[in-house]
């Protein structure tokens, strides 16, 4: 269904019933809701959960740009608010961790916990003639000029040369949410990504924080989630083997037995 935010439509998808505790969820940039695909068997039957397409993705409005996680944040809090939504629980991967950040940072009243996924709290210096590279070939070629350098940024070799049968079509699908998203959203929201710097202010976090990286993710370190680690007091850190930046589809299993007692803890749920 669409929500109508200040900022266009945001499309999400609900599973779940009503009286359980909520559960919403962001992804990787270049995805799209589909990327939690993996994680809805065990969170529907004990949450309500409530993905999104962030702005210029999957079917939510591609507005112009510019874009700031703040932005990004804010129609995050326009979706609560257009459902009732006092207050959630947080998962964020990626880009969908930025956010998270930034909400528990502006509205911390609002955020019962939060899983920051394969994340960061800033992007360093050096990194920045990277991201300006991804933004003019983008913009001069499409999605399609980058999606086989992304998918191995992504994903280990060893996934990708899987014979297993269900990782070949893992990964086919994350790659086809990569060339299905809007030039123009992707490279919006890669210019909000580049002002990322919370690095000081986590401190002031007081939710309950879980933190999930894969061992092997080189687009967001297990260095940038220890470094949040360190920084947010009470928070927990889980390193998974044999997984890159999308970890909860390279490591499903591995990714729900990190996630899924946090939420329960946090949700008070057997």
């Amino acid at each position: 269904m669409k929500v109508r935010t200040p900022s266009g439509e945001i499309n999400i998808e609900m599973s779940g019933s009503d009286d359980k505790p909520v559960v919403m969820m962001a992804h990787s940039l270049g995805c799209n809701l589909h990327m939690w695909d993996p994680q809805m068997p065990v969170l529907q039957d004990k949450f309500r959960v409530i993905r999104l397409d962030m702005r210029g993705h999957g079917q939510s409005d591609v507005t112009p740009g510019p874009y700031t996680l703040e932005g990004l944040g804010d129609d995050v809090i326009a979706v609560m608010d257009a459902l009732s939504l006092k207050s959630v629980h947080w998962v964020g991967l990626s880009i969908g961790g930025m956010i998270g950040q930034g909400l528990l940072l502006r509205y911390p009243e609002r955020f019962l916990s939060a899983a920051l996924c394969d994340t960061s709290s800033a992007i360093p210096s050096e990194a920045m003639p990277v991201w300006h590279d991804r933004i003019a070939k983008v913009t001069a070629d499409g999605l399609i000029s980058i999606a086989d350098a992304t998918m191995e940024r992504w994903f280990t070799s060893d996934f990708l040369s899987s014979s297993d049968a269900s990782d070949q079509q893992a990964a086919k699908n994350v790659r086809a949410q990569f060339t299905g998203t809007a030039d123009d959203g992707y490279v919006a929201c890669c210019r909000a990504i580049m002002d990322l710097n919370y690095t000081d202010q986590l401190s002031k976090i007081e939710t309950p924080v879980c933190l999930i990286v894969g061992e092997e993710d080189i687009a967001t370190p297990v260095e940038a989630s220890q470094t949040i680690h360190q920084h947010i007091s009470g928070s927990e850190l889980h390193i998974l083997e044999n997984a890159s930046h999308i970890a909860n589809v390279e490591q499903t299993e591995a990714f729900d037995n990190a996630l899924l007692p946090f939420l329960k803890k946090q949700a008070n749920l057997a």
